[in-house]
């Protein structure tokens, strides 16, 4: 294939955007699309030989299942069977978070192939706050299958030149929205009826997070899988979000044990001398999530941006400071473990 094209899908240039990536989409191709959280790479859902090119591009693994995203609500029916017993509580959850970063684990619609879903009873679907993704799958009027933009278990991209670096050559079109709003994969979760209250499992935290959720039903995090390779949700496997440098998440300072002649890295929450693991070793690079505030909306946004560049740096190991496990630090906390292989 020859070089990728990119499309900017600024206000001039949106109409275009759209009609090409629908286009190419029809005809069966693979294109990437920005969302609030990461750029996808989409294909028609119900095109199993599109869905194909989803995994051959991105080196997946056809265990891994994919999320499916609706452009309308209306298209939900047409991808998941809803069950009588938790309508009402996804009917709430979808008018507090759609569109927007909460993916539903529900009973896939027989007409949905079964490589979308890993052969699984189950698919995931959600419908993204982007415009444009939202504005491709209208044009196409089909539902797209999406996973990140990258290679299978690289550091997920959030903007348009992340993407050309992970799949230049690969895929024909990059339609660039700019930086991702959220910075996150989104939050995955599972539903089950209750006598009093539904139980609303949390399979992977993304920036819905369970302060959010707790509302409409008890929360729950997901018990240990006994075949970890065989993943029952996208996002689940224990080694994800990896750079190609080493990444270690060191969660006591006191275990940081540098070898001599060594370049390492600091991935920081603040970046500010004296704070956090800043003063514990004369780093190479230092990078910060939240430059000087600490904040983490700001640490979940900049998150897979830091480590692209931190990956770039030629060092011999990454360091990664531990953020509080609140709020969306619970999710941040998540990719780095998975990063670092240390589930």
């Amino acid at each position: 294939m020859t070089a990728t094209r990119i499309i900017d899908a600024s206000d001039e240039n949106y109409k275009e955007a759209v009609k090409a990536a629908s286009e190419l989409l029809a005809a069966g191709e693979v294109v990437a699309l920005p969302t609030e959280t990461v750029y996808g790479l989409a294909a028609n859902a119900f095109d199993a030989a599109a869905v194909a090119k989803v995994f051959s591009v991105k080196e997946r693994p056809t265990f891994d299942p994919l999320i499916v995203h609706v452009s309308t609500r209306a298209e939900l029916s047409r991808v998941a069977i809803v069950p009588d017993d938790i309508k009402h509580t996804v009917e709430k959850l979808l008018n507090a978070f759609w569109p927007g970063p909460l993916t539903l684990i529900l009973p896939k619609h027989p007409d949905i192939p079964d490589l979308v879903t890993s052969g699984l009873p189950t698919v995931a679907v959600r419908q993204s706050a982007n415009k444009i993704f939202r504005a491709v799958g209208k044009e196409l009027g089909q539902p797209l299958a999406a996973p990140s933009a990258n290679r299978f278990g690289r550091i997920s991209p959030t903007s348009a030149h992340a993407v050309r670096q992970e799949l230049d050559g690969r895929i024909p079109l990059i339609v660039d929205g700019g930086a991702c709003s959220e910075g996150l994969e989104s939050t995955i979760i599972h539903i089950t009826a209750g006598e009093k209250r539904p139980t609303i499992t949390i399979l992977r935290p993304g920036p819905v997070t369970k302060e959010m959720l707790q509302n409409f039903g008890k929360i729950e995090r997901p018990k240990k899988s006994r075949d970890p390779g065989a993943p029952t949700a996208p996002g689940m496997l224990e080694s994800h979000y990896a750079p190609r440098t080493p990444l270690i998440l060191l969660e006591n300072a006191d275990d940081f044990r540098p070898e001599s002649g060594k370049k390492y890295g600091l991935l920081s929450y603040t970046g500010e001398p004296g704070k956090g693991y800043t003063g514990l070793y004369p780093w190479t690079v230092v990078e910060a999530l939240s430059p000087g505030n600490g904040k983490l909306p700001e640490a979940a946004l900049r998150l897979f941006h830091v480590l692209r560049k931190l990956d770039d740096a030629e060092l011999d190991c990454i360091f990664a400071e531990p953020v509080s496990e609140v709020g969306l630090g619970v999710a941040v906390m998540d990719r780095l473990r998975r990063a670092s292989k240390q589930v």
